[in-house]
């Protein structure tokens, strides 16, 4: 398909850019095979982000998709099976830079699609994954803005778009002082899907067709609920019994000593309290442990099989690939990242399952969902770690969780249709 949009010029700031990248491009290239390598990644992958790939290219039609790390791949996982559904013929190439994200892609992705880790920025390595895989489309996810490739695409005349858009009003800001480049940049984009009214109109101004970028809402919210071990759910389920229990989720460092805190709130007046931890990075797993016993908490870790007894006052879930389940388990929930500064977390996880969801007030990333579940009584904020404590106590029991329960499902089940109309639009793209 030939793009018909008519290209802005590159500003000499992108020329800059492109000298620096190829300048870069060794140093990075052994940076990136050294990363994969500590991690474990098969000699054969080490090379993908050089863009040489692993395999071979299926015949027929091959949308490359790309999703940088987790939430962004987690948050996609059902557009590719509408994308198969709709289209069972055609391969989809999802691309992600994380170790993490791809054990997740081997586990998850839906037959008919590929993994690779994602090219680097640079003039080779993006030439020599364009001419392998020669894609069709290829859709960038939420904030991924990669000039070399956005101008590589749009040179070879495959039609290129951005789902789940997602900039904070400080990025847009940001684009808006180095307003030729973000017109030369956003302008190559054949069509932009955003979160947000905000986020859309705010694109708006860096493209000359402003209806090419339009609110699509945010596929998170329309995910299907998290897998769930049903078994393991009735064997923890039989193990925490009757006891006062709640779920401390995608913490981060800094907030875990403040969950600490909420929780002897909780156990002073519930004396058989437990909280389950679920950090956001469960290789933080030993530090944690090591700092909460010397708290003087009784502990169990899940990484090393240990039990949730009688006894247990915290029980760590540092586990990948398990927050579904623990989801599933509990009625009320903390979704961290809100305590420090990283933007918060995704409450949609724990709606599908029916959590009663309290949060922190740094959530940026997540602003206008938490703002619309504020207003439907379907999530509470709390200031800091003792409004959080009194809230866990205030809370558990009563008639208002059961309430905080009902309207975030609700919520949640409005938004069944996104995925099916951002698949939609991009088969749009190469049907066209």
């Amino acid at each position: 398909m030939k793009t018909d949009q008519e290209a802005a010029p590159l500003p000499t700031l992108y020329r800059l850019y492109t000298v620096g990248a190829q300048m870069a491009s060794p140093i990075l290239d052994r940076m990136q095979r050294k990363k994969l390598q500590k991690a474990g990644v098969v000699k054969a992958r080490l090379n993908e982000p050089a863009g040489f790939a692993s395999v071979k290219r299926p015949l027929g039609r091959l949308l490359w998709i790309h999703a940088v790390s987790v939430g962004e791949t987690l948050s996609i996982l059902d557009v590719l099976k509408e994308l198969r559904a709709q289209a069972p013929r055609m391969t989809v190439l999802l691309t992600t830079t994380t170790t993490t994200s791809a054990e997740l892609a081997a586990k998850r992705l839906p037959e008919g699609c590929i993994h690779q880790f994602a090219p680097l920025d640079t003039p080779a390595a993006t030439k020599r994954f364009l001419e392998h895989w020669q894609p069709d489309l290829v859709t960038f996810v939420e904030s991924e803005i990669w000039p070399h490739q956005i101008v590589s695409v749009h040179d070879a005349e495959i039609p290129l778009a951005l789902i789940n858009a997602r900039l904070s009003a400080k990025s847009l800001a940001s684009w808006a002082k180095r307003s030729d480049l973000a017109r030369a940049l956003f302008g190559r984009f054949t069509l932009i899907l955003s979160q947000t009214d905000p986020v859309r109109d705010g694109l708006r101004a860096f493209v000359q067709e402003p209806w090419k970028v339009v609110t699509s809402g945010d596929l998170k919210k329309s995910s299907d609920p998290l897998p769930v071990d049903d078994l393991e759910k009735a064997r923890l389920a039989r193990a925490i019994g009757d006891r006062s229990f709640w779920l401390a989720s995608s913490t981060h460092e800094g907030e875990e000593e403040l969950m600490s805190g909420a929780h002897r709130q909780f156990v002073a007046q519930h004396e058989n309290g437990l909280m389950i931890l679920l950090p956001r990075h469960p290789e933080r797993g030993e530090e944690l442990a090591e700092a909460l016993r010397a708290e003087g908490w009784t502990l169990a870790q899940r990484s090393k099989g240990e039990p949730i007894t009688d006894d247990t006052q915290i029980y760590l879930a540092d586990t990948l690939g398990e927050t579904g389940l623990f989801y599933s388990l509990t009625d009320l929930v903390f979704v961290g990242g809100s305590f420090v500064p990283v933007g918060g977390h995704n409450p949609y996880e724990p709606a599908h399952m029916g959590c009663a969801i309290l949060h922190g007030p740094l959530y940026a990333n997540f602003a206008q969902a938490y703002a619309d579940m504020a207003e439907q009584e379907a999530s509470l904020e709390v200031a800091d770690a003792d409004a959080l404590g009194q809230a866990l106590c205030d809370l558990w029991g009563n008639d208002e969780v059961e309430l905080l329960q009902a309207n975030a499902k609700f919520y949640i089940e409005a938004s069944r249709n996104i995925r099916k109309d951002v698949a939609g639009h991009l088969l749009a793209l190469i049907d066209t």
